[in-house]
């Protein structure tokens, strides 16, 4: 669990007990990268895409931190399903209407484990011709895939655990 002290008991009986990131931590760490994302881009819109939904809360912290003109759009993909692994099969389930050519794009992700999702979009994205094309992720399981090199703002190496809250869900729960 990412933020809750609590612990959440499911109907079915599970628990989650656990808390990596406490909201303080969260909320400095999403501070510090809307500073550095302020700082990083060119003069000129940059276009903030948030993959859906586990994204959702984190976007919405960090684009009221940016401090530059910057639209958001969304996109939703899934390699999931119901499971706690990646199937390694993305289907897109929403794409982006703005145009993204000759655009700074930042896509902001809620966590990066196996890559899977993460790759396949980046080929659809460079495939629209932005300017430049970024990543910035709340958690990162850097053991758990290769280096991709989009990835430049990362708020947390994420342990080699399922984490929920902050966005983060399992099958819409929690």
């Amino acid at each position: 669990m990412l933020s809750s002290p609590a612990i959440v008991r499911r109907t079915d009986g599970r628990e989650l007990r656990s808390v990596r990131f406490d909201e303080t931590t969260i909320r400095a760490r999403v501070e510090q990268l809307a500073t550095e994302i302020t700082q990083s881009y060119p003069q000129g819109d940059l276009l903030v895409i948030g993959l859906l939904k586990g994204s959702f809360i984190f976007l919405s912290d960090l684009v009221r931190r940016i401090e530059r003109p910057h639209q958001v759009d969304f996109l939703a993909a899934s390699s999931y399903g119901n499971a706690r692994t990646s199937s390694g099969n993305v289907r897109l389930l929403y794409d982006p209407e703005t145009d993204l050519a000759g655009r700074h794009v930042l896509l902001v992700e809620d966590i990066i484990d196996t890559g899977t999702t993460l790759r396949w979009l980046l080929g659809l994205l460079w495939s629209r011709k932005p300017a430049s094309l970024a990543v910035c992720a709340l958690l990162d399981k850097t053991t758990m895939h290769a280096p991709i090199p989009e990835v430049r703002f990362v708020g947390f190496e994420a342990p080699e655990a399922f984490l929920v809250g902050y966005g983060l869900d399992h099958a819409q729960d929690f």
